[in-house]
């Protein structure tokens, strides 16, 4: 048994890179689109409001910043939804006023924050407010069928907030979100490798999952049940190991395709985080989230700026206990979108390789570089796995270990997705693997110092 294994079967976390779990998919859809939840509808259910209420009352750290950058008159870059998150927290009528008058007025354009005022500040509205917001709520909800997850998410809040008033009208753009972007556009393409949610699209999906859970009484991981238990844990491993020092605080960096071209990119890492905040909120019993809540649990890294501090203050429970994110394997495998992220600790200092979207990279050094998976390279041991490429090698030998470390996980990358390899292991029967659709193969615990051969099964 390798490390990885032995920590996998501790936390009951499922093997990663197993056929079943790609296999397994179940079909599940709402049994309706009808919005039966009470007002407030999106994101403040009576649990969430009441604790954000007690932070206020106790003076915790992320109420007294949210507080100082508001009294202070900080320009928030999301005037609306901060100013409505102010008015339900510290039932502030002239916040409230403020966020009305945003979301009325030609400024009030985003429609993800309309929909959190009209939902939040509907007591302080006047009858004219509510005719100009309602009015670009129900436009946004017979627009056309989304594209992107930020299409999905701000169709969904503008039907749910409309619910009321226009009951058909909200059912009819939650099933389009539902049957012809999540069924048809979102499940395939994650499935079928079309795209992938990085870091930074993550907060949006979070925010249609809490909206559908919510108020259509239907929980979205159910159409990937086996993806959605894994994806918390992926999304800690598609990190550089080293931290960033902003301004305001300390940022984990997600991987980033364009890092070299950008460089650390504050917003992207930001949204990272708030969808980490917001992941935990919405299952905080799963042992993945717990392991997330650890991660996210060091002072370090709380947001502090005026775009930060709203995402920060709504969602982060600093009484969620949390499991230790060193218990995390530090080999990664995401069979279903075609993912590979290792690292060879989890000190800042480590070294860390990233394969998504077809690039590979290794961060050593504090830097990134890039390499090529089809082209011959030397195989790289990150101590927990080893990595070679397959392209056009055909026989691999894997590293020796001690005494105690007598198994190796081995990935093969490089290799051309959704095709089969005759797999050979020094001292074992052949077998037959299919590459994943990133072009991987999985060989858990492979004897340390064997001989592998590879080679494809001819048609």
């Amino acid at each position: 048994m390798t490390r990885r294994t032995a920590s996998l079967a501790l936390l009951g976390l499922p093997g990663f890179g197993l056929r079943a779990q790609v296999a397994k998919q179940e079909e599940a859809a709402p049994e309706g689109y009808k919005v039966y939840a009470e007002p407030p509808l999106l994101f403040l259910r009576p649990a969430r409001i009441r604790l954000l209420r007690r932070e206020r009352e106790r003076q915790s750290i992320r109420w007294e910043q949210f507080q100082n950058l508001w009294n202070g008159g900080a320009p928030f870059p999301e005037p609306g939804w901060a100013a409505a998150l102010m008015y339900q927290v510290a039932q502030d009528q002239d916040a409230g006023k403020k966020a009305v008058a945003w979301a009325s007025g030609a400024s009030g354009t985003d429609i993800r924050q309309v929909a959190l005022v009209a939902d939040w500040c509907a007591a302080v509205m006047s009858p004219t407010e509510k005719t100009r917001i309602f009015a670009k709520l129900l436009r946004a909800s017979e627009g056309p069928t989304p594209r992107n997850l930020t299409e999905a998410r701000n169709k969904t809040l503008a039907a749910v907030v409309i619910s009321e008033a226009y009951p058909e009208k909200s059912e009819a753009a939650l099933r389009d979100v539902f049957l012809n972007y999540w069924a048809k556009i979102f499940v395939k393409g994650v499935r079928d490798k079309q795209f992938r949610v990085t870091n930074a699209d993550a907060y949006p999906l979070m925010e249609l999952l809490h909206a559908f859970r919510d108020c259509v009484g239907f929980d979205l991981r159910d159409t990937m049940p086996g993806w959605f238990k894994e994806y918390p844990v992926a999304h800690v491993m598609a990190h550089y190991p080293a931290p960033f020092p902003a301004a305001e605080n300390e940022y984990r960096i997600p991987a980033d395709q364009e890092i070299q071209k950008t460089g650390p990119m504050m917003d992207r890492a930001m949204y990272s985080r708030s969808a980490e905040l917001a992941m935990v909120a919405f299952d905080s019993n799963a042992a993945a989230t717990q392991l997330l809540q650890g991660f996210l649990t060091n002072d370090r890294f709380l947001m502090r700026g005026t775009m930060g501090i709203t995402y920060e203050f709504l969602w982060a429970n600093p009484y969620q206990p949390g499991l230790s994110y060193y218990h995390i394997p530090l080999a990664m495998h995401d069979p279903v979108g075609g993912q590979l992220f290792v690292r060879s600790s989890w000190e800042d200092d480590a070294q860390w390789l990233g394969f998504f979207d077809g690039e590979l990279q290794l961060f050593a050094d504090g830097g990134v570089s890039k390499i090529d998976p089809k082209l011959a390279h030397e195989p790289m041991d990150l101590e927990e796995a080893t990595v070679f490429f397959g392209r056009d090698a055909k026989k691999f030998r894997v590293p020796k270990r001690s005494k105690e470390e007598a198994f190796d996980d081995v990935f093969i990358v490089g290799l051309q997705p959704g095709k089969a390899y005759n797999v050979e292991i020094e001292g074992e029967e052949m077998v037959e693997e299919v590459s994943d659709p990133g072009g991987i193969i999985y060989l858990p615990a492979v004897p340390a110092g064997a001989v592998v051969l590879l080679n494809p099964v001819s048609l």
